[in-house]
C-alpha cells in the first residue's frame, strides 16, 4: 500500500490526448491506472481486476530501459512481443495499453497528473530490483498493490526453512485463491487517437516461441490433454523431451516468468483434473502441482532474503575454493566439455532458450562441483540465455545445486555419465543436440568420459575429449566443499 488516496475525482469518459514535454496528456478524467510490469495479460490478473472493480481503468506498461538491461536480449524481445499481444488484446476490447518509456516514478506520476486518477494499482513484484521502483512509485503516487505473482503471500509464511519439505508442509496448509475474473470491457478506458505510444522492436538471435495469453493457454491445453496424467512417469524421459517436449512437461515456464499466464489459472486447471483423477492419473497430477511449489519456495527465499541473486543463502563457515578456470567455463558455455549430457544442455539452452530441466541441473551441477566455477557465473550466462529466466527460480535453484541454498543434501554432486545412463541410455536427447555423435553407438556416448583417448579419436574426432577427469573431478567436489562447510 502506498500513499493515501487523493480526493475522487470526476468519473471519466472518453480519453482523448494533447501533449505535455515529456509525456501525451489524458485530457479528460481517468479513475485508476493499472501499472503493467511482468504480468502481461488480462486473464487472471489480481491488480487489473481490482482496479477495474469499480471505476473505468487506464492500463500502463512503462518501457524502463534500465531494468530490460538486467534481462538477456532474448527474454526482453520475447517481453516486448508479449506487450505487443497484450496491446492487441486490450484494442480487441476498445480499449489501449498506454505504452512510455523512462523511469516508471516519472512516467505515472505524468499519467496521474494528465488524468487526474485517483489511484495507480499495481502486482506486487520481488527482484530487489522491481521492488526499489515499486517503493518510488509508492512515493509519488497514491497506489494500492496486489499479490498476484504467487498462490500464497510469502508474508503469510515463516520467514526461514531449513529445507523445501518445511517450506511445502506450511505452504501446503495455506488457502489458495482461484483465478481472478476478467474485468469487463467497459471498465476499461478507450483511448482516442495514436496516443498509445510506441513499443520498441528487439531482434533475438533465436526462433521465439509466439508470445501473449493465448499462446500459453493453447500450450497449456495441450499438456492438460496429452501429459498432465503421465507427468510424473514421463517427465525425465528425454527421448520424450526429444519427441514431444510439449507432453511429456507443459513448457509453460516461458509464459509464467513472462506473467503471460497466471499462476492461479495454472494452480486451478491443474487441480480440477487432480481432483476428478484416481490411481496413477491422481499420482501424476499431484507431482505436477508439486512442483509448481518449487517456484513459490524461491519466491519466498527472494522475499524474505533480497541478496539471494548475489549472495549465498546458507552460511558457509568457510570459503569455496572456486577454481573459476575461464578456458573450462568457455567450453561449459559452448557445450564442448567432453561429457554429452552436460553439451547437449547447453547447446539446448544456446539454441533455443529453454533447457529441460533434468539436464539443466546436470549442467549447473558439472560447472560448479566438476569445475568448481562460482554459481554466480553460471546464474549470470543463464539470465542472458534464457527465454524462461526468472530470478527467483533462476538464482533460487543455482543455489540449491551448488550446496548453497536450501538442500537438504550437504554436497549433492550430479554424475553425468550416470544421470545419461539412467534418462537418456538411447543418447536420443544428446544426438539432437551434439550431431557429432549421431553415428556413435549409443552405448559409447554414454560411456564417453570412460573410454580411452584412442578409442574416442576413433569413434568421433570433432568431438571434443571430456575436460576433466570424471573421478577425479567428482572427488576434488567433495573434497572442496566439505572443507567449506567445515566438514574436514
Amino acid at each position: 500500500m502506498g500513499r493515501p488516496a487523493a480526493p475522487p475525482p470526476r468519473r471519466p469518459d472518453t480519453l482523448g490526448y494533447g501533449h505535455t514535454t515529456h509525456t501525451a496528456a489524458v485530457l479528460r478524467v481517468c479513475m485508476h491506472i493499472f501499472w503493467h510490469q511482468r504480468d502481461l495479460r488480462i486473464p487472471d490478473n489480481r491488480g487489473l481486476t481490482r482496479a477495474a472493480a469499480d471505476d473505468t481503468t487506464l492500463p500502463v506498461y512503462v518501457v524502463d530501459p534500465d531494468l530490460l538491461k538486467q534481462v538477456g536480449r532474448r527474454q526482453r524481445a520475447f517481453l516486448l512481443d508479449g506487450v505487443r499481444k497484450l496491446r492487441e488484446r486490450y484494442r480487441e476490447l476498445d480499449s489501449e495499453l498506454v505504452v512510455r518509456s523512462g523511469a516508471p516514478a516519472e512516467v505515472l506520476a505524468d499519467l496521474v497528473d494528465a488524468t487526474d486518477a485517483d489511484r495507480v494499482y499495481y502486482n506486487t513484484h520481488y527482484r530487489p530490483a522491481r521492488r526499489n521502483r515499486q517503493r518510488r512509485v509508492d512515493g509519488a503516487v497514491p497506489t494500492e498493490s496486489a499479490t498476484d505473482l504467487v498462490l500464497v503471500d510469502p508474508a503469510r509464511l515463516e520467514s526461514d526453512y531449513p529445507n523445501h519439505s518445511r517450506f511445502y508442509d506450511d505452504w501446503q496448509a495455506e488457502s489458495k485463491l482461484p483465478p481472478s475474473a476478467t474485468p469487463d470491457a467497459d471498465a476499461l478506458a478507450s483511448v482516442a487517437g495514436d496516443a498509445g505510444g510506441t513499443i520498441p522492436d528487439v531482434d533475438a538471435d533465436i526462433d521465439l516461441p509466439e508470445a501473449g495469453h493465448r499462446a500459453a493457454r493453447e500450450r497449456y491445453d495441450r499438456f492438460l490433454d496429452a501429459g498432465i496424467e503421465t507427468y510424473n512417469d514421463t517427465r525425465d524421459d528425454m527421448r520424450l523431451a526429444v519427441e514431444r517436449p510439449v507432453g511429456a512437461v507443459s513448457r509453460l515456464s516461458p509464459y509464467l516468468a513472462a506473467g503471460m499466464i497466471g499462476i492461479r489459472e495454472v494452480w486451478a486447471d491443474a487441480t480440477e483434473r487432480h481432483d476428478a483423477a484416481a490411481g496413477n492419473a491422481r499420482r501424476n497430477i499431484g507431482k505436477y502441482r508439486y512442483e509448481l511449489s518449487w517456484r513459490e519456495q524461491n519466491y519466498h527465499l527472494l522475499y524474505h532474503n533480497p541478496t539471494l541473486l548475489v549472495e549465498n543463502y546458507e552460511h558457509v563457515p568457510n570459503p569455496i575454493a572456486w577454481e573459476n578456470d575461464p578456458e573450462q567455463f568457455e567450453a561449459w558455455k559452448r557445450g564442448e566439455t567432453g561429457y554429452p549430457l552436460i553439451d547437449a544442455g547447453m547447446r539446448q539452452l544456446n539454441t533455443e532458450g529453454y533447457i529441460h530441466n533434468r539436464p539443466r541441473q546436470n549442467v549447473a551441477s558439472f560447472l560448479t562441483k566438476h569445475l568448481l566455477v562460482d554459481w554466480r557465473k553460471g546464474a549470470r550466462y543463464f539470465t542472458r540465455q534464457l527465454i524462461d529466466h526468472d530470478p527467483a527460480s533462476n538464482h533460487g535453484n543455482w543455489q540449491w545445486i551448488a550446496s548453497t541454498g536450501t538442500d537438504s543434501v550437504d554436497v549433492r554432486i550430479f554424475d553425468p555419465v550416470a544421470q545419461l545412463s539412467k534418462y537418456d541410455d538411447g543418447a536420443h536427447y544428446v544426438t539432437a543436440y551434439v550431431p557429432e555423435l549421431r553415428d556413435v553407438p549409443a552405448r559409447k556416448v554414454v560411456e564417453w568420459p570412460n573410454l580411452s583417448r584412442a578409442e574416442r579419436e576413433r569413434l568421433a574426432p570433432a568431438y571434443p575429449h571430456p575436460i576433466v577427469d570424471r573421478n577425479e573431478a567428482y572427488d576434488r567436489a567433495q573434497r572442496t566443499f566439505e572443507r567449506a562447510l567445515g566438514k574436514r
